[in-house]
């Protein structure tokens, strides 16, 4: 097992001296925390039969934040010294000149932990990775002569964070994470479309690649890209359509999630600052942020801010109960921190962010919905899309779906856009279905500038009224 980092082992500041800064810069904030981290992670490309990429990068460095009322003074360093604490002690001071806070000394305490303390990339060499890529090619261009294109890569890290708090409390944390990615272009009489699928989670490689499990990803991949070679133009128009379970919940992470953080609730920027307690979804809808699912790519042991993680109810049977806070917009709100406070890395500030954001099962099946639709959309699986917080408003782009005729499915179809707003969709939830899936654990959601891994999952849901962009008319 490996031990967390020890961030003063090279350096000329001891612990005891951080805690006395840190302490001193503090004294008279209501919040604030000096973060440590030390991260390494690695990428290696195959493209083009060959690797194209192969890269490992390791860094280390300190966030030190300090906060009174609502301003939020920040200075960070990748060097972890005497001079560049004091330095930027001085920097915290002078911009938080004329404070008055009570410091909040009061963090629960948690020993549970979601992921154990590994570094994945250590635990294959390099050359094995490699080898697994190149089969990943082989296999896939022995399909036939439709495979043109063949793209894989890995992506690992290994995260160790540190929080000293304000009296010398210290929080700590080592966050292993993957992924796996396979995209396979295919074509067939002068068409080409492309599959893509992708797996991972805070473990080890092996966990998804032991006994060839990899050609799992790469036949969904190459299932994907078939798909859409037989697929035919998108309808147009609003229709009801089915959402299938698993990463179709990404509409609900940005439609529904991002407006139920809690900064953009006391700024009174989301579309749902004055419904708490109110009917916002149908009835049997509810909505949970989850950081604490085993393994999971949002899941966290303790938040970026040293608050332990826990499962937040968002929605609870169409009723908004609560949003998703971190430290300094839970004491802003008069509440409490729901442990979702995050940051890319040490260069960024803390957010209140989703972890594993999730649709509970209902009682119907998805035969039932499919049954349920004289004309409309099945949507399986989508690309990018884009979300106006204030609003709610989305354009999102399916990368598999099927047009659902009297009841059935029928043809596949390609270029889908399913236009809508969060609040709405959610009242026009008609069925929910009884089984709720995860996504495969490849999702990364940006705020703000940052970056941070999270997960999503739902069951199918029928939505009865939604607008469908399409190239048919």
């Amino acid at each position: 097992m490996l031990l967390m980092s020890n961030f003063f082992e090279k350096s000329d500041l001891s612990r005891k001296e951080a805690e006395s800064i840190i302490s001193d810069t503090l004294q008279k904030c209501d919040d604030g925390e000096l973060y440590l981290e030390n991260s390494k992670s690695e990428s290696i490309l195959l493209d083009d039969n060959k690797i194209k990429n192969s890269s490992y990068n390791s860094d280390l460095g300190f966030g030190f934040r300090a906060i009174s009322d609502e301003v939020v003074a920040y200075s960070h360093s990748n060097e972890i010294s005497k001079n560049s604490l004091k330095q930027s002690s001085e920097n915290l001071k002078s911009t938080l000149k004329s404070i008055k806070g009570t410091y909040n000394h009061e963090i629960p305490k948690s020993n549970k932990k979601y992921y154990d303390n590994i570094n994945p990339i250590e635990q294959k060499s390099l050359n094995e990775k490699i080898k697994i890529l190149n089969d990943v090619n082989d296999y896939l261009r022995s399909k036939g002569d439709k495979v043109k294109q063949v793209t894989a890569n890995f992506l690992g890290e290994q995260k160790s964070v540190e929080i000293i708090r304000s009296g010398g409390e210290t929080l700590s944390d080592v966050r292993p994470l993957i992924r796996f990615n396979v995209s396979v272009m295919l074509e067939k009489d002068g068409r080409k479309e492309t599959g893509v699928y992708g797996v991972g989670g805070r473990q080890s490689y092996d966990s998804y690649l032991k006994d060839d499990n990899w050609k799992n990803v790469c036949d969904e991949a190459l299932r994907i890209a078939s798909v859409n070679l037989d697929s035919k133009p998108a309808p147009a128009g609003e229709m009801k359509v089915v959402l299938g379970p698993g990463w179709p919940a990404i509409l609900i992470h940005e439609a529904v999630g991002h407006g139920l953080e809690g900064d953009f609730n006391r700024k009174k920027t989301s579309a749902f600052h004055n419904l708490m307690g109110q009917k916002v979804a149908s009835e049997g809808v509810t909505i949970i942020d989850d950081g604490t699912i085993d393994k999971r790519r949002g899941s966290l042991t303790v938040d970026d801010e040293g608050t332990p993680t826990e499962k937040t109810v968002l929605i609870e049977n169409g009723i908004l109960k609560n949003f998703m806070q971190d430290r300094l917009n839970a004491r802003l709100m008069k509440t409490r921190s729901t442990g979702s406070g995050r940051r890319e890395n040490y260069r960024h500030i803390v957010l209140p962010r989703m972890r594993n954001t999730m649709m509970l099962s209902g009682k119907q099946t998805q035969e039932e919905m499919i049954k349920a639709v004289d004309k409309g959309i099945f949507a399986v699986s989508f690309g990018g899309g884009q979300v106006d917080i204030t609003s709610g408003k989305f354009v999102f782009n399916c990368t598999e779906a099927y047009e659902i005729v009297n009841g059935k499915i029928g043809s596949p179809i390609k270029g889908a856009t399913l236009i809508g707003d969060g609040p709405s969709i959610l009242k026009e939830v008609s069925m929910v279905g009884n089984d709720m899936m995860m996504d495969p654990g490849i999702g990364t959601c940006g705020k703000a500038g940052q970056g941070v891994p999270v997960g999503v999952a739902q069951p199918s849901i029928l939505i009865d009224r939604m607008t469908v962009g399409g190239t048919k008319l």
